[in-house]
Formats: C-alpha cells, sequence, structure tokens
C-alpha cells in the first residue's frame, strides 16, 4: 500500500510484439512483485502456466506467488471493483499493486483516466505510472508508422527496451536517441537484463507504495538534474517559466532558460516541456490554471506532473497529477523531500498545444504580467481574451 492508503497502480504498455509478455512473466517471478494483481485482455496473451495453482471462475488466477491475473470483463473499472471487492470482504488475499497490461494498439490514457477519473476507483487505487516497452530491433520502424507507439513513449515514466540481444549497437543507440528526443524525462532500462528487478521496472511515478516523501523526491531530483544539465549548455533562468527545445535554439519573449524538446519531426507533435516558478502560488491561481488548462484543451495534455509550492502553506507542497482532463485528487505533502529546491515544478507532456500558450496561461494566472508590450497586443495574445470582446 502507499502512503495515502490506496493501492499503487502500473499500467504496461508497448506495441504488438513488443516483448511486455515476455517483461511480465519475469517480472511475475520476483518475490518483490508478491500480492500483485494482474489484469491482461486475454489469458493467452500470457504464459502462466508454471505459475498457475488455482483457478477461481473464468476470469480469476491464483499465482503460486500470491499474484492474481484476471481478464478484463467489460468495463476496467467493474475489474478493478470487483478485486477491491474481494479485497475487502476477506475472499481474496490483500493486494499491494497492480499491473494492468493494455493491448498493443492501445492508447494508455484511457487507461491512466479510468484509474484516476473515477471516484470510487479514485479512493483505493493511484496510477504509479506507465511502463511502455520497446522492440529494439523494430523500435524506430514502429515509431515512424504507428502514431500509436509514439503515444505510448511519449505518455511513459520508464521505458523498457527489449530483443537488445538481437540487435547491433548502432540500432540500439539510435533508438534511445529517437526516444531520448520523444521522453527525454523516462528513464530507459535494458529488458534483457535479469538483475533488473520488480521494484526498479514498477515504482515509477509520483506513488512510491514504501513513502511517497521519497518518491517525489527521487522525481524533483530527475527534474532538477535534467535543468542543470541545459545550465551546462549555458542557458539562464529567469526563476519563473522555463521550456525546453532541444531542436530548435530559438527563445520566445517569455520562455527562458531550458528549451522543450520538439518532437514534430517525429510525426506527432508531441512536445514534453517544464515550468519552473520560484514564487508560492496561491491556491484560486493554480485552480484556475489546471481547470482551464483540462476543460478547454485537455484532449491535449497527454500527462502532467507537479510540485507546486502553495501560498497558504510554504512548508506542504501540493503534488498533481493529470492525464488529458482527468486529475488524482490533489494532496499535499507532510514536508518538501529532504534536498528539495522549494520551488514549483511542473512537466507536461502535450500533443498540437504549444509550449508557449501553456506558459503564458501560468503566467496569466500567477501574477508574471508582460509589462513592456502594448495593451492591445497584450490582450490579442492573452490565452483567456474572449475573441470580439471590447473594453
Amino acid at each position: 500500500m502507499s502512503f495515502s492508503g490506496r493501492i499503487p497502480v502500473s499500467i504496461l504498455t508497448g506495441f504488438l510484439g513488443a516483448g511486455k509478455s515476455t517483461l511480465l512473466n519475469r517480472i511475475l517471478k520476483d518475490p518483490a512483485a508478491s500480492n500483485t494483481a494482474v489484469i491482461i485482455n486475454e489469458f493467452g496473451d500470457v504464459s502462466i502456466d508454471n505459475f498457475l495453482v488455482e483457478s477461481s471462475g473464468d476470469a480469476l488466477l491464483e499465482l503460486s506467488n500470491g499474484c492474481l491475473c484476471c481478464t478484463v470483463r467489460g468495463e476496467l473499472i467493474d475489474t478493478l471493483a470487483t478485486l477491491m471487492d474481494g479485497v475487502q470482504t476477506g475472499r481474496l488475499k490483500p493486494i499491494h499493486r497492480v499491473v494492468i497490461e493494455t493491448t498493443g494498439l492501445a492508447d494508455p490514457a484511457p487507461v491512466m483516466q479510468s484509474v484516476m477519473g473515477n471516484p470510487v476507483i479514485a479512493q483505493n487505487f493511484e496510477l504509479d505510472g506507465v511502463v511502455t516497452v520497446v522492440d529494439a530491433v523494430n523500435g524506430i520502424s514502429t515509431l515512424d508508422r504507428h502514431p500509436e507507439a509514439v503515444k505510448q513513449a511519449a505518455v511513459a515514466d520508464r521505458l523498457v527496451l527489449s530483443k537488445l540481444s538481437m540487435s547491433t549497437p548502432e540500432e540500439s543507440d539510435a533508438l534511445r536517441a529517437r526516444l531520448r528526443a520523444l521522453n527525454p524525462r523516462a528513464p530507459i532500462v535494458d529488458g534483457d537484463d535479469e538483475s533488473t528487478g520488480a521494484a526498479a521496472i514498477l515504482v515509477n511515478g509520483l506513488y512510491d507504495p514504501e513513502t511517497k516523501i521519497a518518491d517525489v523526491g527521487r522525481w524533483l531530483r530527475e527534474e532538477v538534474a535534467h535543468d542543470h544539465a541545459h545550465e551546462a549548455h549555458g542557458h539562464g533562468h529567469d526563476g519563473h517559466g522555463h521550456g525546453h527545445d532541444h531542436h530548435d535554439h530559438k527563445h520566445d519573449p517569455h520562455d527562458h532558460g531550458h528549451h522543450h524538446h520538439d518532437v514534430n519531426r517525429h510525426g506527432a507533435n508531441i512536445r514534453s516541456f517544464s515550468i519552473v516558478h520560484d514564487k508560492p502560488i496561491e491556491p484560486m491561481a493554480l485552480s484556475m490554471f489546471v481547470d482551464l488548462l483540462r476543460s478547454a484543451h485537455g484532449e491535449k495534455l497527454l500527462r502532467m506532473k507537479a510540485i507546486v509550492a502553495m501560498s497558504d502553506n510554504l512548508e506542504r507542497p501540493l503534488v498533481l497529477h493529470g492525464v488529458q482532463s482527468i486529475f488524482h485528487p490533489p494532496e499535499r505533502l507532510a514536508k518538501w523531500p529532504e534536498g528539495s529546491d522549494r520551488l514549483t515544478r511542473m512537466v507536461l507532456i502535450t500533443q498540437d498545444l504549444p509550449e508557449a500558450f501553456v506558459q503564458d496561461l501560468f503566467a496569466a494566472f500567477t501574477g508574471k504580467p508582460q509589462i513592456d508590450r502594448p495593451d492591445r497586443a497584450a490582450l490579442e495574445d492573452n490565452p483567456l481574451a474572449v475573441p470580439g470582446m471590447q473594453f
């Protein structure tokens, strides 16, 4: 169970033939994965004969290490509710984690939304992260030909390379570079390495089953390291909003410091960028920014993770995690992670939603006016401006 008392959920995705089943089999052999419930589409997708000790109906299997395996009969929400009911009534053993394996053609966003968007499910489960398996042999061609594969890689918290032993060093290096451009923050793991355990693969997002504080700290350290790596290239800070752009070294007047990773060359219009803010944010301002972003542009917001310095309690930051228009209930940490710089940090992955628009929207709510621009130009560029509105 996690710090919040909810069961962490990991989503295992990857394109057809990427090796999800092989990875899942190895994870289930790890004692660290005991008492894990595995939700798959069909039993045939995963070879579990060596672990099967008991069958309970058509849809639920108990494995020898205490794990459960069930197929999705109808809606995913119903499956999760059935699992929770079984645990609460004592018909099933306690569950420490849920792994959901998606089909190769699936967009992971609806699965993520199912975990976060249903109030009943969100009371008992929380999204811990997305693990995407990428075929080292066919990965680049798959990314070139299938937008679904691009989205699967872009939203991942961890990227696992399979079939590395079958690829050349040149092929694997090219794939790593491609994935790094597409998703610069996700660690890339060797899926063929038997020493890589379940915890290293499944424990990903803002929700560590041991202690949420430590895991948020790890995420923050990765973000700070990512920022500093770009400072080394001579890009300064203004202390407010910072984006990233590795492929286009032109700066917007409102975007200083880092560069967003523009992957338009991959044909998906998917961008990963960050916002860093050095002043506490008013709760109402944050609420309005997030509500407008997700209500008006939710379909373009693939992922958002954030830790926010709040003006009403400087010692207890707020954690946000959202997928499109669906967000986890915001949570206050008991304290800032040790060693944190106590800055607000937001990481966003968007599709067909320009970084400059999001940065300007954030600035509009957090009190960073553009005082050096004419009133009419500022109004026309304001994301909140209503077309035709006269003042």
